[in-house]
Formats: C-alpha cells, sequence, structure tokens
C-alpha cells in the first residue's frame, strides 16, 4: 500500500476517532474527507460505519450506568429509528438527495450558528415521548436516504438539559444501532471486498484516537458537552454542505 495512502487513513481515522471519542456522533463528517482522497466513495464509507462501530463500543463502555437508568429513553429513540433506515432505503429512488441535505445542512447551520455563541443555553426540561419518537424515526429515515441519522438527533438533545451522560447515552447508542445497520447493508453489497489492508490501518489507529477523545469527554462539564454538540451541529452543517456543492 502506497504511504500516502497510509498517511491520509491514519488521518482520517484520528480525526474520526477523536470525534466519535468525544461526542458519540460526527465520524463520517471528520473522517470521510480523507478517505476520498485515496479510496473509493463506496469502500470509503464502508470503512467509516465500520470504524464507527468498533470505536462507538468504547463510548457505550463509558455511559453504560447511564444507558441502564434510562432505558425507556433510549428505546424511544432506536425502535422508531430502526423502522426509519428501510424506509430512507426505499425513498431513494424518488428523492432527490442533494436537496434533502441542502436542505438539513442549511437547518443545522441555522440552529448551530444562533446556539453557539449565546450565553445562555436553551433548557428544554420536559417530558416529550412522541416528538423523542419522531426525531429518532426521522433520524433513521435520513440515514437511509442520505447517510446523515445524527443529525437530528444530535440538535434535539443539544436543547435538553441533561447530563452530559445522559445525553451520550442516547446519542451513542443510537448511532451504533443505525452504523451497524447499514454496515450490514453494506456487506451484502460487498462493500468491504478487497477492504481488509485499510481496515488494518484504521480500526487500531481510530480505536486510539477514540481515546484520547474519551479522555476530552470525562474532563467536559455538563454545559461544555452541550456546547461541543452544538458547535458540532453546525460543524456537520458546513460540512454537509461543502460536500455538495464540491
Amino acid at each position: 500500500m502506497p504511504v500516502e495512502t497510509i498517511f491520509f487513513l491514519v488521518l482520517g481515522a484520528a480525526a474520526g476517532g477523536f470525534i466519535n471519542g468525544l461526542s458519540g456522533t460526527g465520524t463520517a463528517l471528520f473522517a470521510l474527507g480523507f478517505y476520498l482522497v485515496v479510496l473509493d466513495p463506496v469502500t470509503a464509507v464502508a470503512i467509516v460505519a465500520l470504524m464507527s462501530v468498533v470505536a462507538g463500543v468504547q463510548g457505550l463502555w463509558v455511559v453504560r450506568a447511564s444507558i441502564f437508568d434510562h432505558p425507556k429513553r433510549l428505546l424511544r429513540f432506536v425502535l422508531p429509528g430502526l423502522v426509519g433506515v428501510p424506509v430512507g432505503i426505499w425513498l431513494l429512488s424518488g428523492l432527490d438527495t442533494a436537496v434533502l441535505r441542502f436542505g438539513v445542512a442549511g437547518f443545522l447551520i441555522l440552529y448551530g450558528g444562533y446556539f453557539a455563541f449565546r450565553r445562555a443555553l436553551p433548557a428544554f426540561t420536559r417530558r416529550t415521548p412522541v416528538i423523542d419518537a419522531a426525531i429518532g424515526g426521522i433520524g433513521g429515515v435520513l440515514g437511509g436516504a442520505a447517510g446523515m441519522s445524527g443529525a437530528l438527533p444530535s440538535m434535539w438533545m443539544s436543547l435538553r438539559p441533561w447530563t452530559k451522560f445522559e445525553t451520550r447515552a442516547v446519542l451513542q447508542p443510537f448511532n451504533m444501532v443505525m452504523l451497524t445497520t447499514t454496515v450490514v447493508l453494506l456487506y451484502w453489497r460487498g462493500a468491504y471486498e478487497g477492504a481488509l489492508p485499510a481496515l488494518a490501518i484504521t480500526i487500531p489507529s481510530g480505536l486510539l484516537a477514540a481515546q484520547v477523545g474519551i479522555y476530552v469527554f470525562r474532563r467536559l462539564s455538563d454545559t461544555g458537552f452541550r456546547r461541543i454538540l452544538i458547535l458540532l451541529c453546525l460543524a456537520m452543517g458546513v460540512g454537509i454542505l461543502l460536500s455538495e456543492l464540491t
């Protein structure tokens, strides 16, 4: 394997793994740009998805207590999301995904730009089981249709004044389930044929970088973590917009 390919694979794994360890989402946003320089799009997406799942196991372990403290809250997002993924894939045939991605990008940029630099963060405290289920379902549809399952849940959870562990105990498992579904579907399509050398580089690098991200996560305050999520929404919006324009 050429040195240039190894270099970009390690950079992508380091960037994606770190953000996975820090926030539990956003891996593809930070890794995919590096991978696409040296890999074809299908292989790049397949490797990012698998790396996200493998690195995400470490994040799940960090918030395991909070997951078991609020299992019903998690299921309100995950179960509708699982229904939404095949719906999104089915919509692919008649949907202009570019228009969809532009719309979501604009929404994320407006939201992230508005709240990122405000002194007071929003504090939506009351229980909203129906809205939670809707957010999970739409996240699944967006994941199946355009690979953006984490965008809407990230935005919604940054509005909630939950602790950083409570927030991540929903966001990370949700993304893990959606991405595992994606990995299975890509495997059936043969996307991992010939990908073993790249995986041998990206998986260890991603795992190590995720540990650095988890180290930073543990030292963030609850408010600091919410601000990270809001800034990540802004970054996701800009990243999606740039990917469509280029």
